[in-house]
């Protein structure tokens, strides 16, 4: 574990030069590591571990996702269970199923944690609201948590590409005095390109704040407001969708990733730097208030409360599917659909 400087805020790192593959196999060497849940975050973290060389098992119930286990090479019998016989079988238990299914095969799962074992959380919300969610885990057993910082398909694809995907760590529970080197373990064996300190709480709150704000909800408020502003004031769809959307993910968003947001502001138009620089404090001042509001619905846990109850409804899926195709239909994601057609790599 290192130290870095972090905006003048030193925090603890792990970086795959301090903690080798190699030292990762040693720790969990004759551990039988048991992914449950093959959805978002389950495939990526399996088959990454699967080609680090890692003795992995998946479980899952029968249907569509247990059938696309099969697909990616997981063997019924060998390498694919049910859920319980996953659980019995498996050292470390990777609990990697959505927040609502968590709560539903707790009960399952639970009998299955016996003494020594390791739980294993990309996500801190089932721990943090316990007191809602009943997740409450034995004592003698140690809880950890590697949470990557995108979707399953990005620990998937960086992988692949050589790359890595950044994560947070953290130990709720350290029963066998081994938690640290198991958790920084599973984190280089799941292609972490780094991985920083953090708790299960901080993680939590966090991460739904990410979610609700820049990640995707204030993002999509933010598209939408200018695209509507400038389809009001007689512009076209492509050239609204193009000066909001597509320059900021085609061209900008690369160069700001890159090397920050004053590089990028350095290599626009002196109009441009003008407008951002003057315009980027209201635009604060109108948002953070929004921000803080999220910020204390989140702590408060009743942006879990609200997350479980509507996941609880029979009829979840189907709402959700009405409210996600009026986004899809809208007039601004139907123009995107057209403009991606355009793009050269897709007009040849």
């Amino acid at each position: 574990m290192a130290q870095m400087n972090f905006g003048g805020v030193m925090e603890n790192v792990v970086t795959r030069g301090e903690f080798s593959m190699d030292k990762a196999h040693e720790v969990l060497a004759g551990k039988k590591i048991a992914v449950i849940g093959y959805g978002v975050q389950g495939p990526g973290q399996s088959l990454n571990l699967k080609d680090n060389g890692f003795d992995v098992i998946i479980g899952q119930r029968q249907g569509k996702t247990y059938e696309k286990a099969i697909k990616d090479g997981w063997v019924p019998g060998k390498t694919l269970f049910g859920i319980e016989e996953a659980c019995e079988k498996g050292d470390i238990i990777m609990l990697l199923l959505s927040d609502a299914a968590v709560l539903s095969v707790w009960p399952t799962i639970k009998p299955y944690l016996t003494t020594g074992k390791t739980l294993y959380f990309s996500h801190g919300f089932a721990i943090t609201w316990n007191d809602r969610t009943g997740c409450v885990p034995p004592k003698d057993i140690d809880v950890i948590m590697v949470a990557p910082k995108g979707s399953g398909a990005t620990v998937r694809s960086l992988f692949l590409e050589g790359r890595g995907i950044n994560s947070s760590y953290a130990i709720y529970q350290d029963y066998t005095g081994k938690a640290y080197d198991t958790t920084i373990a599973l984190g280089i064996g799941i292609g972490s390109g780094y991985l920083f300190e953090t708790t299960f709480q901080r993680e939590a709150v966090s991460d739904l704040t990410g979610e609700r704000g820049s990640l995707m909800g204030a993002i999509q408020g933010l598209l939408s407001a200018q695209y509507e502003v400038l389809r009001e004031n007689g512009h076209s769809p492509s050239e609204a969708f193009n000066e909001t959307v597509e320059e900021l993910t085609q061209s900008l968003m690369p160069l700001f990733a890159a090397k920050g947001m004053d590089w990028m502001y350095a290599n626009c138009s002196t109009t441009a730097q003008r407008g951002a620089l003057d315009w980027m404090g209201p635009f604060h001042d109108a948002i953070k208030p929004v921000v803080q509001k999220l910020y204390a619905s989140v702590k408060s846990g009743n942006e879990a409360q609200i997350s479980m109850d509507s996941n609880s409804k029979p009829d979840y899926r189907e709402g959700l599917e009405r409210e996600l195709k009026a986004l899809r239909e809208s007039e601004m994601w139907q123009t995107a659909a057209t403009v991606r057609k355009l793009r050269p790599e897709n007009n040849k």
